[in-house]
């Protein structure tokens, strides 16, 4: 194998490529990313952690075609150091190295056995689904933070993407906090999915889809996996196996107060007192007749409190929420307004968009210590 090609753009596919490469494997291959310049095939990088999967083009002039996986880190923190625009790399097969030729700087760069890199899924034809990228963008990042971190409960460290018609539908949560989004699509879907998908290879697909100029996507589904092609970008993931809990029993069929509010306001206040709730503290909200009052008292720290108008009436009651919970949830909401629907202090809290409702996000109170 041998190659030239732009150092800029060697560095950028890098950067997202290293993204994927596992940190943690035994396996030394899955910590590298593959250089593969086959007969007739546009060049490519390629890394996967056996979850996620990724490959990305490379614009080169292909002198010999071949393969070689390199240690990923050490490559990218190579290629952030190269003096000159354009660079050569070439396979050495008997010193399997390979080298980087760029302007005066010579670099040798053991290869890893490629011989242990898996083969990505390919994109299945017949399952295929176009998504416009703005909308799976949205949608991803209103609800990827409610997603569990928590990898003895691998159900919940997913995002159930579902898609028919023209709506498209995602639902995280972690127990202690629900999100759900759904976005109307302009054109019909041709078929239809439903999938439990690792919220991380999500969020990396939305990354990726942010930086590229592609108005659409294509999704497909194949056995225990799912395939995205963006472009000429294409990133496979597992599914997560098991059942997702059913969100619809969960959220409340009433409630007693539904309060309209300015969300940045909001948003700014709970930033702010949030700062002195520490080591587990709550962040409590207290409604009285037309008003909201946030505090926070975290002992031998501090305490803070504001109040701002609100359109409350009825008995006062006093809430508390997990700060961070809280910022989440009302930075999700893309509106100028929320609203804020509230049962009893022992009862979940939602907060959703206003009018058309199409983001809800439920979080668990936590019991205040009087």
């Amino acid at each position: 194998m041998k190659l030239s090609l732009s150092t800029a753009d060697l560095l950028g596919q890098l950067q997202t490529t290293t993204r994927v490469a596992s940190t943690r494997s035994a396996v030394q291959a899955l910590s590298g990313v593959m250089i593969s310049a086959t007969d007739g095939a546009t060049p490519e990088l390629l890394a996967t952690d056996t979850e996620i999967g990724l490959r990305v083009p490379l614009t080169a002039e292909v002198e010999r075609p071949g393969a070689a996986v390199l240690p990923a880190r050490l490559f990218l923190d190579v290629a952030r150091t190269l003096p000159a625009d354009r660079l050569t790399l070439e396979l050495r097969t008997a010193e399997q190295d390979v080298e980087l030729i760029c302007g005066s700087a010579t670099f040798h760069l053991r290869t890893l056995r490629a011989e242990d890199f898996p083969a990505l899924p390919a994109p299945s034809p017949d399952t295929r689904l176009t998504l416009p990228t703005a909308a799976f963008v949205q949608t991803v990042s209103q609800v990827a933070r409610s997603a569990s971190r928590d990898e003895t409960r691998p159900v919940l460290t997913g995002i159930l993407m579902s898609a028919s018609g023209q709506q498209l539908r995602m639902v995280a949560t972690d127990s202690y906090r629900l999100s759900v989004k759904e976005s109307a699509l302009q054109t019909p879907l041709q078929g239809a999915l439903e999938a439990n998908i690792p919220a991380r290879a999500l969020q990396e697909l939305a990354r990726i889809a942010q930086q590229d100029p592609a108005e659409s996507l294509s999704v497909s589904v194949g056995q225990n996996q799912i395939v995205f092609e963006l472009g000429d970008v294409v990133l496979s993931s597992r599914l997560i196996d098991g059942q997702f809990p059913n969100y619809r029993q969960l959220l409340p069929e009433s409630v007693e107060h539904e309060l309209r509010i300015a969300s940045a306001e909001l948003a700014d206040v709970v930033r702010r007192i949030s700062l002195l709730a520490q080591k587990n503290t709550p962040l409590r909200l207290g409604f009285r007749e037309g008003e909201l009052t946030i505090s926070a008292q975290t002992p031998d720290i501090g305490e803070a409190s504001e109040t701002i108008p609100v359109p409350f009436s009825g008995e006062p009651f006093e809430i508390g929420f997990n700060p961070e919970f809280l910022r989440d949830g009302l930075e999700s909401v893309e509106s100028e307004e929320l609203v804020l629907k509230l049962i009893s202090p022992l009862r979940p809290g939602l907060i959703e968009s206003p009018d058309s409702g199409d983001f809800v996000y439920l979080i668990m109170p936590i019991r205040l210590n009087v």
